[in-house]
């Protein structure tokens, strides 16, 4: 959070030196929310509500100071988005770096007539709660029920 600090000051000198409120929202989604979106899908499963918290909290405060655009979703929303695409490629493309993690395709499928879903694949047992907060057993078991 002290990286978002300083880079909020940055924005606040910026403003003061008369950088217009739409480039300073550019400014701000390119350093602050890429800081916080990168490798989210690896760690959002396992950051706590009150880490969760803390990073709407500066998102919100960036919103009041006019340094973050209004209509932007929230963290956990911009996270879903991404999470999304990821997970599409990764089982679309056999050649993306996650396919080989990915269950094998279900027989079930072909089987029964299933409502639709965003994927086609085994889901696997649950084991534990951490496994439950991996990205991929995340994906497979979203919107599966």
């Amino acid at each position: 959070m002290t990286a978002s600090s300083q880079t909020v000051y940055a924005l606040r000198l910026l403003r003061s030196r008369g950088l217009c409120d739409t480039a300073l929202q550019h400014v701000y989604r390119s350093t602050v929310i890429a800081r916080l979106m990168y490798a989210a899908s690896a760690w959002r499963g396992l950051a706590s509500t009150s880490d969760r918290q803390r990073i709407d909290s500066v998102i919100d405060r960036a919103r009041r100071n006019g340094y973050c655009a209004s209509d932007l979703p929230s963290f956990d929303e911009l996270c879903d988005d991404a999470d999304d695409e990821l997970f599409n490629k990764a089982v679309r493309l056999s050649n993306h770096v996650l396919h080989s993690l990915l269950p094998p395709p279900s027989s079930a499928s072909q089987r029964y007539n299933l409502r639709n879903r965003t994927h086609l694949l085994q889901l696997p047992d649950h084991t534990t709660h951490l496994s439950d907060k991996n990205f991929i057993t995340h994906m497979l078991y979203k919107n599966a029920y």
